[in-house]
């Protein structure tokens, strides 16, 4: 994923909102969680507090942020009593 941002939302009369942050989220995943979470938070950093694009945006920052540490779970979690799987570099004897 590229850090270069879409030509209208460089120009200096524009006006950020809610629907930018919310553009650049929908990609979310763990793999480029940070590189999104950098994209937001240049969109909005010039915004007073309180604006609704940076209340989303900071929102949107810190769930990125624990989407980049502890990744997503998909299925059904492990559970205690599954045994893992046999690797695939044993031999079999």
């Amino acid at each position: 994923m590229s850090q270069a941002e879409h030509p209208d939302r460089l120009r200096p009369d524009h006006d950020v909102t809610v629907e930018d942050v919310r553009q650049l989220m929908g990609a979310s995943t763990p793999h480029f969680a940070l590189q999104l979470r950098e994209r937001i938070r240049r969109l909005i950093r010039e915004l007073p507090a309180g604006h609704p694009a940076r209340v989303e945006g900071e929102r949107e920052i810190a769930r990125l942020d624990a989407l980049a540490l502890a990744g997503e779970v998909r299925g059904e979690p492990a559970r205690a009593d599954m045994a893992t799987l046999a690797s695939v570099t044993d031999d079999a004897a």
